[in-house]
């Protein structure tokens, strides 16, 4: 969809901190977390609805194999996982850390590239 930021992000016509990515998904920092480091899990095909990716559970596998890698990384699990709704393309927030954290760090662009550091999986 030619206006969708997470499209554009795909098609690399925007940037982004990614931290993983395959065939059919991409996860990379969002820009306007809640939480220090709140990354966003998102099908690379444009479908608006969570509910509405194809195998759901192949998604939902890799929303968990990032999880445990950020649990590796900060020896903390991921507190929150969250539907998105701020843009129309199916997205799941991780909310990495303490519950406290509900405004911890902003997406600074040091803190954006110090994050992706951290967490990027290769």
């Amino acid at each position: 969809m030619s206006d969708c930021v997470f499209c554009k992000i795909v098609a690399g016509e925007m940037p982004a901190y990614k931290i993983y990515e395959e065939e059919k998904y991409l996860v990379f920092l969002d820009a306007f977390p809640k939480t220090t480091a709140q990354m966003l899990v998102i099908p690379k095909e444009h479908i608006q609805w969570v509910w509405d990716v194809p195998n759901l559970g192949e998604y939902y596998e890799v929303a968990g194999k990032v999880a445990r890698h950020i649990r590796e990384v900060i020896g903390q699990p991921v507190r929150q996982m969250v539907y998105g709704f701020q843009v129309p393309h199916a997205h799941i927030q991780l909310r990495p850390g303490d519950h406290d954290d509900l405004f911890g760090e902003r997406a600074s662009e040091d803190n954006l590239v110090k994050w992706q550091k951290m967490f990027e999986m290769r």
